[in-house]
């Protein structure tokens, strides 16, 4: 397991070079070299894990360097952090990173003596997170090499960084490592601090007003968690001597598990913390991309994960668990109302993060099944789209969805991609709607009314504004001129990948229920459920072929048989184009088709202010009850 630690330092040592390199072509090229390096490793972990029997691995790290290393890194870390604050005038925000920073140094060095655990563990669960990382994070960033090229090219009114940018990617990559692999939580406070930093950097990289508030915000929502996070950790460490997580969660310690089911709320996104990630958006596409899929707010269900055995029938589960349910209604209401495509993923990888955070919560072998298998389809698809809408948004100039009209004519292969990815989101045979309805059969079984009505309620929202998004796509468009696709080779590299991915991890939906799903979950909660019969399988691949066979049928029909020589029924008499029409005047209109995206009724000015209050209030009047209750 050497490996281990060379997957986590080999980013931070490219990040450097990243920034030391300004030649494009050559950081390019060592970019290209280090995923591939990244990869490999992680294939021959796999490998070596399979081989080993698929045992959790612990691994010590007893060398005083290697904490003096990280000391250090901390202190820079919060350094950094009030010079920015001090900056930009945010003093309170300095506050949340110089406490938190202070609590882990005492307990560190001035604390109780603290009972020897491994630092990192690898294990089913850490290992599938690797991979999730590793690949669609790796692919991400190929995407970026092109992406960022025109994205300058089109936007010279903000410098041109990108040694700046993929430094700060290579550093998230490793740092995802570093948490996902921590089994002290020493350690991963230490990397999901760094994470915080880098999303907040991320997030400000093009310095526009909106750029740097939306950052700020991020940050602070973000420190907030990862205090905390100290705290937890300190209250552990002074009440039983350990900071080891699993030891955490058998011995059931109340306050220090709420404060990491704090934590993880702020880092996934979870109402009222949701609109750090709505302001992810003012980003350059990749980032948007690494944050909603594969990195950032994968790190805060990742511990849900690990919480979730003391979760299961406790005040702290429900907390969770009715938090989640309340995101995934709430935020699917909210992207009806939005025409911005990058809105509309941004809510919904907030709902579908919240419906994975509440079976988290619920944490019955059934509810965490979904939840994973939710996890590994939103990483693969989210990714997609937002690669895909950044795409099209540099040939389109637009990424309006009102402005997608038809454009399965204008630029098909890459609303070919599109199709793959919102089918993934909410179409069956594809995971999500799987996994949706395993969590509501077992919100059913557990007699849960709440649940029940989030999910129902939640889910019909969800199938409402992707089917909006897919029949804009696919209708006819209003002129016939073609765009210029100026997609580049490694982005569409990333985009084809991603879609066979998401194919295949389809078909292949009951041997990954088997042999990934299953035995993470009995490696989380002590038993499993089979909810997928093989039987099933080739309904399965009969919807597949439908979804993926029939709209490219569709489209090559429809090139074969010009589409003007086939009236359609207007409100008046057709002019002859499918585009005109003689309105009862007797005067020529224009046919206008546009969806209705309900502002008036569930915009953000009508509806966010109102689901932050709510979600506050009951976040801060469950806790103060679960800590009363443990004091």
């Amino acid at each position: 397991m050497n490996l281990i630690p060379f997957l986590i330092c080999f980013p931070f040592v490219v990040a450097v070079f990243m920034y030391l390199i300004r030649n494009n072509k050559i950081r390019n090229g060592v970019a290209y070299a280090s995923l591939a390096v990244i990869m490999a490793s992680v294939i021959w972990l796999l490998i070596d894990f399979i081989s080993h029997g698929a045992q959790g691995t612990p691994v010590f790290v007893e060398n005083e360097i290697v904490e003096m290393i990280i000391l250090i890194a901390e202190a820079g870390l919060m350094f950094l952090v009030v010079y920015q604050c001090f900056v930009h005038k945010k003093y309170l925000i300095s506050l949340l990173s110089i406490v938190q920073t202070l609590l882990i140094i005492w307990v560190e060095h001035f604390g109780p003596e603290i009972t020897g655990t491994p630092q990192m563990l690898l294990d089913r669960l850490s290992l599938l997170m690797i991979v999730i990382v590793a690949f669609i994070g790796g692919m991400i960033t190929i995407y970026a090499v092109g992406y960022m090229h025109g994205y300058h090219h089109y936007h010279t009114e903000f410098p041109d960084r990108r040694y700046y940018f993929f430094s700060l990617i290579f550093v998230f990559l490793g740092a995802m490592f570093g948490l996902v692999l921590s089994k002290s939580m020493l350690w991963m406070d230490f990397f999901w601090e760094i994470t915080s930093i880098c999303s907040f950097l991320l997030i400000g990289y093009t310095k526009t007003d909106e750029a740097v508030e939306n950052s700020f915000r991020a940050l602070w929502m973000n420190l907030l968690g990862g205090l905390m996070l100290a705290i937890g950790i300190t209250v552990s460490a002074f009440q039983i001597g350990v900071v080891d997580l699993q030891m955490i969660v058998e011995g059931g310690l109340t306050i220090p598990i709420v404060c990491f089911v704090f934590a993880a709320l702020t880092k996934s996104a979870q109402l009222p913390f949701s609109r750090w990630l709505l302001g992810a958006m003012v980003a350059p596409t990749p980032s948007s991309a690494l944050l909603h899929s594969a990195t950032m707010v994968k790190a805060g269900v990742y511990l849900l994960f690990r919480l979730s055995p003391a979760l299961a029938g406790t005040m702290t589960g429900t907390m969770v668990s009715f938090i989640g349910g309340l995101t995934f209604l709430l935020a699917s209401l909210l992207a009806i109302s939005k025409s911005d495509a990058k809105a509309v993923l941004a809510y919904s990888t907030i709902s579908n993060l919240g419906l994975i955070v509440a079976c988290a919560g619920v944490g019955m072998p059934e509810t965490i099944w979904a939840a994973i298998y939710l996890l590994i389809f939103h990483a693969v698809s989210k990714a997609m789209m937002f690669q895909d809408v950044g795409a099209v948004e540099n040939s389109l100039h637009s990424r309006n969805i009102e402005n997608m009209q038809g454009l399965i004519y204008r630029l098909p292969r890459l609303t070919f991609i599109m199709l793959i990815g919102i089918a993934g989101m909410y179409l069956a045979p594809f995971g999500m709607l799987i996994a949706k309805w395993a969590a509501f059969k077992a919100f059913v079984d557990a007699s849960n009314p709440l649940l029940i009505i989030f999910i129902a309620f939640g889910s019909s929202t969800t199938m409402f504004y992707w089917t909006k998004w897919m029949a804009k796509i696919i209708g006819p468009p209003r002129v016939d001129t073609p765009l210029r696709d100026v997609t580049k080779k490694n982005e569409y590299a990333s985009l084809y990948i991603h879609a066979v991915i998401m194919v295949v991890i389809c078909l292949l939906c009951v041997p990954m229920s088997k042999y990934v799903v299953l035995p993470i979950e009995a490696s989380l909660i002590g038993s499993t459920t089979m909810t997928l019969d093989s039987a099933d399988i080739m309904v399965m691949v009969i919807l597949l072929i439908a979804i993926v066979v029939l709209p490219f049928a569709c489209y090559l029909g429809t090139k074969k048989h010009k589409r003007k020589h086939v009236i359609s029924y207007m409100n008046g008499v057709n002019a002859g184009d499918n585009k005109n029409f003689i309105d009862s005047f007797g005067e020529e209109k224009q046919l206008y088709t546009a969806n209705w995206y309900m502002v008036e009724y569930l915009g953000e000015n009508k509806l966010l202010t109102p689901c932050i209050i709510v979600s506050t209030g009951v976040l801060i009047i469950m806790m103060c009850l679960i800590i009363g209750g443990a004091v």
